[in-house]
This record gives structure tokens, C-alpha cells and sequence, in this order.
């Protein structure tokens, strides 16, 4: 006899959300295992670990209801991943945005910081992966991630990153609360954002090691 997990369409897609959080931390698992084994390299880790983490917080944020706690939902499923929770919950960041910080660690400059322009990267691009468009959702994220670029000493003055986020939050700040981007303004924004992460990676010491 069959036995059928779900009794509607609701109840199907939260399945089916678990099933996406099982794979994703089962996945990061063996990546960081493969990565600290040498069986992968950095530059085809980073990818990966940044596209899985990001997969993790959207999906993280959309079952916070139902997984209001990622350990409790790793215990329930006995799965045995510390290396996950500890890439995906406690980091936040690949590791090996973490060695570059840890290189680029002086007294103005720390690895917290570094780490922290990352994920204020990764949560604007997402912000606007998700459709969350309206003034009072981009402008904070914007504001963030200026916030930790003016912290790190190891940046140009006039980093590329840093006017452009600047430009973009005066333009928001002369549009009301509930105003929207249009398509074509998010567009821009994303493909900023996205060119703007990859200076500030390359703009880390030792970023092509």
C-alpha cells in the first residue's frame, strides 16, 4: 500500500523544500571534505561554496516557520554533516574567503570585516534574486554593505565598488519608501553588485593564490 507524505499542494512543496535542505547541507558536507582533502581546488571550491551558501539562506529563510532551527532539523534526520553547519550556519562564507582575510588581517583591516563585506554582497544580489524590489528592502542592504567597505583600509580610496554603491543609494534616497526598481534598474543593480564583488575579491591580498 502506498503511503503518501502529503495531504495538499502546501504540504507537498514543504516536503519537497526539505528534500532541497537535505540535498544542499549533504552537498556542502562533501565539498568541504573534498576541499580539505585536495581532492578539489580553490578556484573550483570558491564556486561552488558561495552558489550552495547562498542556496542556504534563501531556502533557510523561506522554511523559517517550518525549521525555525537547521541543528534540530539535522538531528531529526540523523544526518552527520559538522562540516556543513559549520560552512552554511556558523561561517556564512567559503573557506576560502576566510584564509584571504586571515592574510589580509592588520590592525584596521580584520578577517570579521572581510567576511563580513561578503555576505552583505551576497545578500543584496539575493535580495534582488528574490524580487524584493521596493526601496525599503534594497536601500538597508545597500547601506550595509557601504557600511563594511568603508571599514577595510586594504581598498583604493575611490574602489570602484564603493562609488558605485554610493551613486546607487543617492539614487534611492530621492525615491519614496514603496517605489520600486523597474526591471531594467535591477538589472543594472545586480550586474554592479556582481561586478563589484568580483574586484573586491580580486582586490584581497593574495587572491590568486
Amino acid at each position: 500500500m502506498e503511503v503518501k507524505l502529503w495531504s495538499d499542494k502546501r504540504e507537498r512543496e514543504m516536503y519537497d523544500n526539505f528534500a532541497d535542505l537535505y540535498a544542499i547541507i549533504k552537498a556542502t558536507e562533501k565539498l568541504e571534505k573534498a576541499y580539505v582533502r585536495d581532492v578539489i581546488s580553490s578556484s573550483e571550491y570558491e564556486p561552488e561554496s558561495l552558489k550552495l551558501i547562498a542556496q542556504f539562506k534563501t531556502l533557510a529563510s523561506t522554511l523559517k516557520d517550518t525549521v525555525p532551527s537547521v541543528d534540530r532539523f539535522v538531528d531529526t534526520y540523523k544526518m552527520d554533516c559538522p562540516a556543513a553547519l559549520n560552512r552554511l550556519v556558523v561561517s556564512g562564507v567559503p573557506a576560502t574567503v576566510e584564509h584571504r582575510a586571515a592574510a589580509a588581517t592588520t590592525a584596521t583591516t580584520s578577517a570579521a570585516t572581510v567576511a563580513e563585506c561578503v555576505q552583505h554582497f551576497i545578500t543584496a544580489m539575493d535580495t534582488l534574486k528574490l524580487n524584493m524590489v521596493a526601496v525599503d528592502q534594497v536601500h538597508p542592504v545597500l547601506a550595509d554593505l557601504l557600511a563594511s567597505l568603508n571599514k577595510l583600509s586594504i581598498l583604493p580610496g575611490e574602489f570602484e565598488g564603493r562609488v558605485k554603491m554610493r551613486e546607487w543609494i543617492g539614487r534611492l534616497a530621492k525615491m519614496g519608501a514603496a517605489d520600486e526598481l523597474t526591471d531594467q534598474q535591477a538589472r543594472q543593480l545586480h550586474f554592479d553588485l556582481e561586478s563589484s564583488y568580483n574586484l573586491f575579491m580580486a582586490a584581497l591580498p593574495n587572491a590568486g593564490s
